[in-house]
């Protein structure tokens, strides 16, 4: 959400993201929405002031001037019950059109209309290093190189026992999965390294809840824009009960951020306690609506998985949240380096970033059988945008109240860094080697047919 006085300073430059963006919204509509709510406010407010005076008119009164000065009140509290329904149902249409604003890009974001315009900018791989991407032929050489027929992620884990998408579409449907023995403790070695590595980095681990209110939601920016790609909890009420409790909605968070952002929410932080570095490790939910036919075999896209997601609140400075936009790629990156898997960051276009994201990087990591990289992580700075929706503030050492910045990153998500990390280590055994960093979880250096 961006502040409705910066709205109005600035149309020209809402005008483009929205364009630029790709934001189903009417600046116009949304204008003439704040024009008349101002004006409701100002005559509510002007009735409310008339009402005080007559109340303290009124005892000093007797007879024909008090009964004149009752019917005066009478009829100023019926304007103003009318005025205030007005303002109610334009209110409930102006807060609806503010949450859909996007935030204004970075100047170095792409613009683009899609994620075919988003742009590489770095390359790495564990055999040269990092690559210039402009030197084309040498980048095509960067991902992994094999002597032998490649296999996919779901040969190499069927022959090895690792990965079962037969019975988990028996138990839980279309996108279902199991993950069994060594791929089990690779998941969970992943998990504890990334919370280990940015424990030591300063920030505090939460395991977060998953259920979340639809406030929430609204709050990191997922309501009104991605509705469709969250789980609505059914049934609020106890199973058995003979009829469900009339309760709020909760949905199935599809990342730990929206949890460790409303964690602040409505507080007044001091300055000095920032910035403030959040970990959440939780297991995430997203149905994929949009997707069917979309990378259906195996476990690249599925509706149910575990991440390690970083949150950083901090000050309302473009140039402190642009370096920490870069620090928490850094991690992402380093993590990978850990993993010795090839990667590339791309610069995200405007329109493939989301309505509230001020500038953002994706990590792909290679993916043999796939033949591409595939997203692995995603790092976003979204300035004051979500702190605004959820009222999370500080106080300046001069006294000031500012929002604060708020940016997330990807640590790791497994299970589909597993497709990288199975496929980027295949043997011509049909073994898999086990990356050096996960062998004490896994508890070998090489996973072999069963």
């Amino acid at each position: 959400m961006l502040d409705i006085k910066f709205i109005r300073e600035n149309q020209a430059a809402i005008q483009k993201a929205i364009v630029d963006k790709r934001i189903d919204i009417n600046l116009d509509d949304l204008l003439d929405l704040d024009g008349k709510r101002r004006d409701l406010l100002t005559e509510v407010e002007s009735l409310q002031a008339t009402k005080n005076q007559v109340s303290k008119d009124i005892p000093s009164l007797s007879g024909p001037d008090k009964q004149a000065k009752i019917l005066e009140m009478q009829e100023v509290d019926s304007r103003q019950t009318e005025l205030q329904a007005g303002l109610r149902e334009v209110l409930a249409k102006f807060d609806d059109l503010m949450l859909r604003v996007p935030n204004i890009p970075s100047p170095e974001t792409p613009i683009g209309k899609d994620d075919s315009e988003n742009v590489p900018w770095r390359y790495w791989s564990p055999v040269v290093g990092e690559v210039d991407p402009t030197e084309t032929e040498k980048v095509a050489q960067v991902p992994t190189k094999f002597g032998f027929e490649v296999k996919d992620h779901m040969d190499l884990a069927r022959s090895l026992d690792l990965i079962d998408t037969d019975a988990g579409v028996k138990t839980s449907g279309f996108r279902g999965y199991y993950l069994k023995n060594e791929a089990v403790l690779m998941q969970y070695g992943l998990m504890w390294h990334a919370m280990e590595k940015l424990r030591k980095k300063g920030f505090t681990i939460m395991a977060t809840p998953t259920l979340v209110r639809g406030s929430v939601l609204t709050g990191s920016g997922h309501f009104p824009f991605d509705t469709e790609n969250i789980y609505q909890v059914e049934s609020a009420g106890r199973l058995n009960s003979g009829k469900a409790e009339e309760k709020e909605p909760l949905y199935l968070a599809g990342t730990s951020e929206p949890s460790l952002l409303a964690y602040y929410a409505d507080q007044v932080l001091e300055e000095k306690d920032l910035p403030i570095k959040l970990a959440g490790i939780s297991t995430c939910y997203r149905s994929e609506i949009g997707s069917y036919g979309k990378d259906t075999k195996g476990v690249y896209r599925i509706h149910e998985f575990m991440k390690v997601e970083q949150v950083v609140l901090c000050k309302a400075d473009t140039i402190e949240g642009d370096q920490w936009l870069e620090t928490l790629r850094g991690i992402a990156e380093e993590l990978l380096q850990d993993l010795q898997l090839p990667y590339r960051v791309l610069n995200i276009c405007t329109g493939d970033m989301g309505a509230g994201k001020y500038k953002m990087y994706d990590v792909e990591t290679w993916m043999p059988a796939r033949g591409k990289y595939g997203e692995t992580h995603s790092d976003s700075n979204l300035t004051d945008w979500q702190a605004r929706r959820l009222n999370i503030r500080y106080k300046t050492a001069d006294g000031k109240l500012k929002h604060v910045f708020t940016l997330n990153n990807t640590a790791v998500a497994s299970p589909r860094i597993l497709v990288a990390l199975l496929e980027n280590y295949q043997q011509a055994d049909g073994s898999v080697k086990v990356p050096e960093v996960l062998q004490k979880y896994v508890g070998t250096d090489v996973i072999k047919p069963k």
